[in-house]
């Protein structure tokens, strides 16, 4: 008799259903492990394509937040065609710079990129680590002719050293060096997109952006809208520098932004991110470095209190600082408990913060003094000073990327009293004195070693040593007078008392 539906023949056992299912479950799992790891294999192996045909370059020389109308050439042939060199228009902003059209044989030009402490301030290229980095490397090198060309311009940010390395890639360079981040929140942007950009998204976008077969299907997907990857910046900008503080009372245009804030730091990431692309790009070595800022004797510039303070909460602030300043001197301990409990109440107002740098500095908490000077610096409504965010991003594009940074500050601070930057080599809020770019150039040399750039004897830092004596001795008297007057307009100008047309708030 035959089996009835759903029965088995004698002798074959039944198997369980919980097992079966199991199995089934096993089987149907792994075929959508299977299908996943073919769909991602057809990735890896479209992604290799388009690195291996050069399709999908992501565009850095694009900035989507910054661009330029009238962009001028930082250099221009000399009358006789001998020589390139900085143009009359340019030298508000560039000291007086050339070099030769035609680069000689066995010689080697370094570029370096940045603000007024790359350009020496308040003195200029002859006193910069620039100028020191020359003198070194034909003194201790003697088989290549070194040329250090100095592109310092006042008050130049990361996005506008984008289309200065881009220019200066046409001179034959031999290597960049950059030192930026002193100057980013010196001219008016907008941000709009960063800001609106969750946090949740900003992440897998960078990562994503930086895939070859990414770019292409964004390409072709936006060719479908018929748009394009940029439609231009959101900000464009003069030719030349436009900072608030060139206007008389420009201190006023600064107020707290948070959102502004992120907005700055992500776009100085992704300057930086572009630096390096387009050295790499060109095969042209870069290294990076972090600027000096003066935490020990400089006050924020300006202070600002947090939100929502209610005026009891104001007065009461008031009075403990007031009372703290009066007692600094006489009786700090005083003095500490009362800014402590100002700060409990407002811990965003920078002033206050500098001044427990100083009480504890007094105290020889040293460890607590330079957070406290870290945070004034940070929290200054003005930011002059490269804030501890930019610090982070440029450390983390060094990484990222793999290439070389020389911390200047970390290097100063070393050689400082208590282990906290100050004013002995520093002149001002940011430059370095002579002799602290006379260490930075040094510390360039001992990385170009390290890389094999050069070879370097054992009596190679007196050799140093003697040559910059010998520079040094040559420069007039006139010299360091010029600079004391350009330290005292910098001073003004730090404080809003700039000689430019009065500030009037841009949306008015």
């Amino acid at each position: 008799m035959a089996a009835s539906s759903g029965e088995r023949s004698r002798g074959e056992p039944v198997p369980p259903a919980a097992p079966l299912r199991r199995r089934r479950i096993r089987s149907k799992a792994l075929r959508r492990v299977a299908a996943m790891a073919f769909g991602l294999s057809l990735l890896v192996v479209f992604e290799l394509a388009c690195r291996l045909f050069g399709f999908g370059q992501p565009d850095l020389q694009d900035d989507p937040f910054v661009g330029f109308y009238d962009l001028q050439p930082t250099f221009v042939l000399s009358g006789d065609g001998s020589k390139f060199e900085i143009p009359p228009a340019r030298l508000k902003f560039f000291a007086a710079e050339s070099f030769t059209v035609k680069k000689p044989s066995g010689s080697k030009r370094i570029f370096c990129l940045g603000g007024s402490t790359v350009q020496g301030r308040p003195f200029s290229i002859p006193t910069s680590f620039t100028t020191w980095l020359e003198i070194a490397l034909n003194a201790v090198d003697s088989s290549t002719e070194w040329d250090i060309v100095n592109c310092g311009g006042i008050s130049y940010a990361s996005y506008r050293l984008v289309p200065l390395m881009q220019e200066c890639l046409r001179y034959e360079p031999d290597l960049f060096i950059v030192c930026t981040g002193h100057n980013e929140f010196l001219e008016d942007r907008t941000y709009a997109g960063i800001r609106d950009l969750s946090p949740l998204l900003a992440v897998p976008q960078h990562w994503l952006s930086r895939l070859r077969s990414y770019q292409v299907y964004r390409s072709l997907l936006l060719g479908l809208r018929g748009g394009k990857a940029n439609d231009g910046p959101q900000n464009v900008l003069k030719s030349d520098v436009d900072a608030f503080l060139d206007y008389h009372n420009g201190l006023a245009a600064y107020h707290r932004d948070r959102a502004w804030q992120h907005g700055v730091v992500q776009h100085f990431g992704l300057n930086l991110r572009r630096l390096v692309t387009i050295a790499t790009q060109a095969d042209v070595p870069l290294l990076l470095v972090l600027p000096t800022s003066n935490l020990a004797d400089q006050p924020p510039f300006k202070s600002q209190h947090r939100d929502g303070l209610t005026p009891e909460e104001l007065t009461e602030f008031d009075r403990l600082l007031d009372e703290a300043q009066s007692q600094m001197r006489s009786q700090p301990d005083e003095a500490l408990k009362r800014l402590e409990r100002a700060k409990s109440i407002d811990p965003e107002f920078a002033e206050l913060r500098y001044h427990l740098g100083r009480i504890y500095e007094v105290r020889q908490q040293f460890e607590e003094a330079r957070r406290e000077f870290i945070a004034a610096r940070d929290e200054d409504i003005c930011p002059l000073r490269m804030i501890s965010s930019l610090e982070a991003a440029l450390v983390h594009v060094s990484d990222e990327t793999g290439t070389p940074l020389i911390d200047a500050h970390a290097l100063l601070e070393a050689q400082s009293r208590n282990g906290i930057l100050g004013g002995r080599l520093l002149v001002d809020h940011v430059h370095p004195s002579i002799e602290g770019h006379q260490q930075i150039a040094l510390a360039l040399i001992e990385q170009l070693a390290a890389q094999g750039r050069i070879s370097l004897l054992p009596d190679w830092k007196s050799k140093a040593s003697g040559a910059f004596k010998t520079h040094f001795e040559s420069l007039p008297d006139f010299y360091f007078a010029d600079g004391q007057r350009t330290l005292e307009r910098v001073r003004y100008w730090t404080h809003g008392e700039a000689e430019g047309p009065e500030w009037t708030s841009r949306e008015e």
